[in-house]
């Protein structure tokens, strides 16, 4: 296998008010904007064009999640490890592409069907120097965007599209509960990029959450001072992963999909990790809130 993922690239959503999450992500996470007319907002966190895109929707979610690799020859080797794998791929063309602002992609759909996979090469730079508004700094660069955290029908689907088709690692394995795990997977320095839990009662499939670190504790500190003010996005505590080490806590954004607002994760030397199994996900916090 040479093809293979690289990076977290860029997620984009769907959101009910775009004015809102414009106000949100400038003023709490300090995130920088870019407003393109009344139907797409794009957020900066390094030097890339984007990382967020968000689009106005009837409901909020999670519309795709777009997959770095390093060039065509790459793209087309994994297009074909896909279709071979049963996955219908489909090449979106030159519009699409100008739109993502990649060189070109290739799409498929999510193995429990909620939302687009897309898989690109030569996300644009901007010339703009990045600037938060609130001086925050990103740890994204080749690392990505962060993570993402998803409910899952088939562990072993996922496992084989991840680990064996898109080159994905395991970086280490939680066990939950009794005959509950998740499992982290890598495809570069960062801990994990992708990681995934069987479904459990209560818990719908899909996107759980996701993942910005940034690289000053003060940031978190004063975005959960911002939280105080809207009590009902604080989804857990502030509080420390036993696995990555991050120092984190998680809200709930305007599309209304989770996201992890940490900094402090640890970073992975292929030549010398070997994954191991936690038998918590926190060494202290992250206490599920609940608002009813």
């Amino acid at each position: 296998m040479t093809a293979r993922v690289t990076a977290l690239g860029y997620l984009q959503f769907t959101a009910t008010d775009l004015d809102h999450w414009q106000d949100f992500g400038q003023r709490v996470l300090g995130l920088m904007a870019d407003r393109r007319g009344d139907d797409r907002l794009l957020f900066r966190i390094d030097e890339k064009a984007y990382r967020l895109e968000v689009r106005p929707g009837e409901t909020g979610g999670v519309r795709a999640v777009g997959w770095e690799t390093r060039g065509p020859a790459e793209l087309a080797e994994l297009e074909e490890r896909l279709v071979a794998a049963g996955y219908e791929v489909t090449r979106p063309g030159e519009a699409v592409a100008r739109e993502r602002m990649v060189s070109d992609l290739i799409r498929f759909r999510d193995p429990d069907d909620c939302y687009d996979h897309e898989i690109f090469w030569g996300l644009s730079t901007s010339s703009a120097r990045f600037a938060s508004p609130i001086g925050a700094e990103f740890v994204a660069g080749t690392e990505g965007v962060g993570h993402v955290l998803q409910v899952v029908s088939d562990r072993a689907r996922y496992e084989s599209l991840f680990l064996d088709v898109l080159g994905f690692r395991l970086s280490d394995h939680i066990d939950l509960a009794p005959n509950l795990a998740a499992t982290f997977l890598h495809c570069n320095r960062r801990h994990h990029s992708f990681a995934f839990t069987p479904k459990v009662e209560g818990r719908p499939l899909g996107v759980g959450h996701f993942m910005l670190e940034v690289t000053d504790l003060d940031v978190i500190g004063r975005a959960m001072e911002h939280i105080e003010d809207e009590p009902h996005r604080l989804l857990k505590t502030f509080g420390r992963h036993s696995n990555d080490r991050m120092v984190s806590f998680y809200l709930l954004t305007p599309s209304d999909v989770g996201l992890e607002f940490g900094t402090g994760g640890i970073k992975i030397d292929d030549e010398t990790w070997t994954p191991t199994r936690y038998d918590t996900a926190h060494f202290w916090g992250h206490h599920s809130v609940d608002h009813h």
